[in-house]
């Protein structure tokens, strides 16, 4: 049985209470349940106030199998703020992507070689998990997207004389090709960690609570799956 516990952006606090009406109970450092385990669904860092207590809790429950973390948007970007190609980051030190990152940032200033530590962490991150029970993603389920994921991991693994496997991680090679519009990757990845979105008129852009223009929003993807499922 699972426990799903979506974006926790570094409210360590709140999750803890959390865990304890879950009836979950820290033993030698880390949390447990007897018969159940938490999928962590991404987005662990920025914006709160304890975000390297958070990065703690959560791996140490993923390294003693009482928890499976997926990579969230925020971990992606993460990866592609810190990864230099060619003499340029991935993605760019603007006002805007350091503003959302600033408190991963100042938090772990003190701390880099532990924050590299976690970043080589979010590599070994799922971008998406399934069973036969359930399916779990950060943002959105594309039958399509998925699968070329699987075939693209099943490539990367064969090429490299390893186990084939369907448990999908991001590398620097996806990282990299995912900043291409050009190229496959960009949508695959864009739409399984950030979601589908549609341009909207000019009139109706609108601020988000960073103050950012919203020229886009997100589709509620879900809603014709469910129709195919339940009915309308």
């Amino acid at each position: 049985m699972y426990d799903i516990i979506g974006d926790i952006h570094g409210y360590a606090t709140p999750l803890k209470r959390m865990l304890e009406k879950l009836r979950y109970k820290k033993i030698k450092g880390t949390w447990h349940h007897p018969d159940r385990k938490v999928i962590f669904v991404g987005d662990y860092i920025d914006r709160g106030p304890e975000i390297p207590e958070t990065l703690e809790i959560i791996k140490g429950m993923v390294d003693t199998d009482n928890a499976i973390a997926l990579m969230g948007n925020h971990e992606y970007n993460a990866l592609a703020y810190h990864t230099v190609i060619a003499g340029k980051p991935l993605r760019k030190h603007n006002e805007q992507n350091t503003h959302q990152h600033q408190a991963t940032l100042e938090q772990f200033s003190k701390y880099p070689e532990e924050w590299q530590m976690y970043l080589q962490w979010f590599y070994t991150l799922p971008l998406f998990f399934e069973d036969e029970r359930i399916r779990v993603v950060h943002a959105c389920w594309d039958d399509d997207h998925i699968q070329w994921l699987k075939d693209r991991q099943k490539s990367v693994t064969h090429s490299r004389n390893r186990i084939t496997s369907n448990y999908v991680t991001l590398d620097e090679e996806l990282l990299v090709a995912s900043h291409d519009k050009t190229k496959q990757a960009y949508t695959v990845i864009e739409e399984t960690l950030k979601g589908k979105e549609f341009d909207i008129p000019a009139k109706y852009a609108w601020l988000d609570k960073d103050g950012h223009l919203r020229n886009a929003n997100r589709t509620k993807w879900w809603v014709k799956l469910f129709e195919n499922v339940y009915g309308k």
